[in-house]
């Protein structure tokens, strides 16, 4: 199985059509915030794709900050972050990851890509798409997983 992992795309339709594109083959498509808009648009481009989106911090609506989600048997804990703290540590979205039981737990916000296994979850932040930190270019994050529950992410720089 194959999950594009996207966040913090701030109104870049262009950018985050030609990440949909390059991955029409990925089983799901994950938007984690500040992009709301511009997804909307894209999923209308791709209406064979599914997408998972959460809320930003400068999005807007009703919209969920945080989910959980199952796919192919894993459980993945979505989160923008803001409300989790994420810029000054990972120690609450790991909680709520434990809690959940989930084996991948997925953030945003700061803008910076990152990937890690801590305390027994896989932990990603794909970066941003439009407005890249510390010198970064634009990324965002491939996750695939085989039959035997295997994880393997990465970073793709666009």
């Amino acid at each position: 199985m194959k999950i594009t992992v996207v966040a913090d795309s701030h109104k870049d339709f262009h950018i985050l059509k030609s990440v949909a594109e390059a991955n029409t083959d990925a089983d799901l498509f994950i938007h984690l915030g500040d992009g709301q808009y511009e997804l909307i648009d894209v999923a209308n481009l791709y209406p064979n794709m599914k997408f998972v989106f959460v809320k930003g911090d400068a999005d807007h609506g009703s919209i969920k900050e945080e989910r959980v989600i199952t796919v192919g048997g894993l459980k993945i804990i979505c989160a923008h972050g803001h409300s989790l703290g994420v810029s000054d540590g990972l120690d609450q979205l790991l909680d709520r990851a434990i809690f959940h039981e989930c084996q991948i737990a997925l953030y945003a916000h700061t803008h910076i890509y990152k990937t890690d296994f801590i305390n027994n979850v896989y932990v990603m932040n794909p970066g941003s798409l439009s407005e890249p930190r510390g010198k970064n270019p634009p990324t965002y994050g491939i996750i695939e997983t085989a039959e035997d529950m295997t994880i393997k992410m990465k970073i793709v720089e666009i």
